[in-house]
């Protein structure tokens, strides 16, 4: 794993510490800025940590998603997950999977 990967571990390991959410996530634009984020849970909103993540570098202007981790016990992407990585240009992000120690999950994406 690159260095770029391994900081992507550690900023989605962060937000989902930080507030002691289920999961946490991070992504790195085309331009290299990073975006991290927890779920989000609310009566009336309701974001998994990837989506949040994702919505934070569309809404800073990014043009898509070169790399993608998602932090939790069970790590995994809902369809909801893989179609909003699609949206926003980063159908060819790589996606890693961790558990809360950072250990990557081999073909879980």
């Amino acid at each position: 794993m690159n260095a770029e990967d391994a900081k992507l571990i550690t900023l989605a390991r962060g937000a989902r510490g930080r507030v002691g959410a289920e999961h946490g996530a991070a992504v790195r634009d085309d331009t290299g800025r990073t975006y991290s984020g927890a779920d989000v849970v609310l009566p009336s909103l309701r974001l998994s940590a990837l989506q949040l993540a994702i919505a934070q570098a569309m809404a800073a202007g990014a043009r898509g998603i070169e790399g993608a981790a998602v932090v939790a016990v069970d790590p995994g992407l809902s369809k909801a997950d893989r179609q909003a990585l699609h949206e926003a240009g980063g159908a060819d992000a790589t996606v890693i999977l961790a558990d809360p120690s950072g250990k990557v999950h081999e073909g879980s994406a």
